[in-house]
């Protein structure tokens, strides 16, 4: 039986993520950070003002059952 090691693949010399990454990724960070505190805001607003704004308590569910990184 021959034992088996896990190896990642190289990456491709035409890939560059890393520039990327660092140069987005302060304002992603930020991006995702206000998007998990809109939707908390949008959490507490009462019956009376989602209906003012055309929106259902399901609407508002669905808002805030998504992930921070989903828009």
């Amino acid at each position: 039986m021959t034992a088996r090691t896990a190896s990642t693949p190289a990456p491709s010399p035409g890939r560059r993520w890393f520039p990327f990454v660092t140069r987005w990724r302060p304002r992603l960070l930020a991006r995702w950070y206000d998007r998990h505190l809109q939707r908390l805001d949008l959490a507490e607003i009462d019956d009376h003002l989602l209906r003012d704004l055309g929106l259902t308590r399901e609407d508002v569910r669905r808002e805030c059952a998504k992930s921070f990184w989903r828009p």
